[in-house]
């Protein structure tokens, strides 16, 4: 017994000193999540969706080399009656596509994309266990790609919890469950590889980026966090990408699930600005110390914005609180604003910080502003001075600047992206109204100096700037 013991108090003095010496990174890596019964608990929420579309073709006689009006041929009636009967078949066909989508309530709601049911004819569902249903569209929203449908079922069906996509970290793990290929039920795993992303979808781009596997027929199902809950709606892939897919945060669908309820569509708010980014020579030149914020290039006439005094150079810093660290956290702040509501905002102005407060008024469809410009450089190029002529004939509705007539291809303002007839209309704050005004202003700047333009393309008002060289 004495010889037992001994062993014993060995072999946990041995554990013991091994584990003082293992090295803390060791033991800090954590367990993978144990996926078997977290699918078996989420696989029953999650939903195949079949649309199908009616195909419409327009009546069309058959050829003309097959009948002269002026002299009908014998075969002139089996070509009609031919090309008739192929009208009538292809009238009947359907084309089909597939996708997923996942139940968020007992009473049949499902959120899915709005791609996959966008201007379909039929819509059915097929949960896990078999059971079909024919789903209505409840509400839509095109900007943010999500669709609510609605099955109707006598008894409570499953649904998934929804978590918070704020929350998530880099590195986490994920599931994806989906219909890929139309292989149903198809489960994948991975890691949230980013967040954040913009990938030139809309003006709210804010994708989760994953390497859990997500394919055509992905579309519109969830992405789980080990704990079981969806943290973002499977949407988008990089065509010939492996191990790149997309997803939109749950929390931005959950702010808006109440009104595609309600109201079928989505309010959103409106400030009434053009904006491009601050990059570093840009936040030099107007005398910030890091690149951040978003620019406003030009204020919408009647805006709120205009209303609350912005100026085109302003520079928006924090929004209702939130700061604005990237250009594109400005339109997901305003959007998401009630309307009518007052928010304080914070932002630079001539290298002095000021605050104001702006009413939020309703964004509708078409309406200008809150949207995204881009960049341009000014030296490398020949410009003339804007003319009465010369304006009608860009049919712009500038009065006053230079037009960029000669590019060269080498130079900085082509590289940087200047485009011929781009008009300038200041430099570094100063009005051009003339060839005089816009040399003068050049004159000013030293070797090692920032210029700032603004810039007059189409109907964009558009700032960069650029380092003398």
């Amino acid at each position: 017994m004495r010889r037992i013991v001994t062993r014993l108090f060995s072999c946990l003095l041995i554990w013991g000193i091994f584990l003082f010496f293992m090295p803390s990174q060791v033991l800090a890596i954590p367990l993978l999540p144990d996926f078997v019964p977290l699918v078996k608990e989420l696989k029953p929420a999650v939903v195949n969706i079949n649309t199908a579309t009616k195909i419409k073709m327009p009546r069309q006689p058959h050829p003309d080399f097959f009948h002269n009006p002026f002299n009908p041929g014998p075969f002139d009636d089996f070509f009609e009656r031919f090309y008739e009967e192929q009208w009538r078949q292809h009238q009947g066909m359907k084309k089909r596509s597939l996708g997923s989508g996942f139940l968020i309530s007992s009473d049949g709601y499902i959120l899915t994309n709005y791609h996959v049911v966008a201007k379909v004819d039929e819509i059915n569902v097929k949960l896990s266990d078999g059971r079909e249903f024919r789903a209505t569209v409840r509400g839509s929203d095109e900007k943010l790609d999500l669709a609510l449908i609605k099955i109707e079922s006598k008894a409570a069906l499953p649904a998934v919890r929804l978590g918070d996509s704020d929350a998530i970290e880099i590195g986490e793990w994920v599931l994806a469950i989906g219909n890929p290929f139309g292989l149903a039920e198809t489960v994948t795993a991975g890691i949230i590889s980013a967040k954040g992303r913009v990938i030139g979808s809309g003006p709210y781009d804010d994708f989760i980026q994953t390497d859990a596997s997500i394919n055509p027929g992905n579309s519109g199902g969830p992405l789980f966090n080990g704990k079981g809950e969806v943290i973002g709606i499977n949407s988008a892939i990089i065509a010939g990408g492996q191990g790149i897919g997309f997803a939109i945060p749950v929390n931005m669908a959950k702010s808006i699930i109440e009104q595609l309820k309600e109201e079928g569509k989505v309010t959103r708010g409106w400030l009434g600005v053009m904006i491009q980014p601050v990059t570093a020579n840009l936040a030099k030149s107007f005398g910030l110390e890091d690149a951040r914020g978003a620019l406003i290039s030009e204020v919408v006439a009647a805006s709120p914005a205009e209303k609350a005094g912005f100026q085109p150079g302003d520079i928006i810093l924090t929004f209702a609180g939130k700061k604005i660290q990237e250009m594109n956290d400005l339109p997901r702040s305003v959007a998401a604003t009630p309307v009518g509501k007052k928010v304080k905002v914070t932002y630079l102005r001539k290298g002095n910080e000021a605050e104001t407060s702006v009413v939020i008024d309703r964004l509708v469809d078409g309406q200008p502003g809150d949207t995204l410009g881009e960049g341009s450089a000014p030296l490398g190029m020949k410009v003339r001075e804007l003319t009465a002529e010369l304006a009608r004939q860009l049919r712009t509705r500038e009065t006053a600047g230079v037009v960029v007539v000669e590019l060269n291809e080498e130079g900085l303002a082509a590289e940087a992206g200047i485009l011929l007839n781009d008009i300038i209309r200041e430099v570094n704050g100063r009005r051009i109204s003339s060839l005089d005004d816009y040399n003068k202003a050049l004159a000013l700047d030293k070797m090692g100096d920032f210029v700032r333009l603004l810039v007059r393309r189409g109907d964009s008002l558009l700032y960069i700037a650029v380092k003398l060289e």
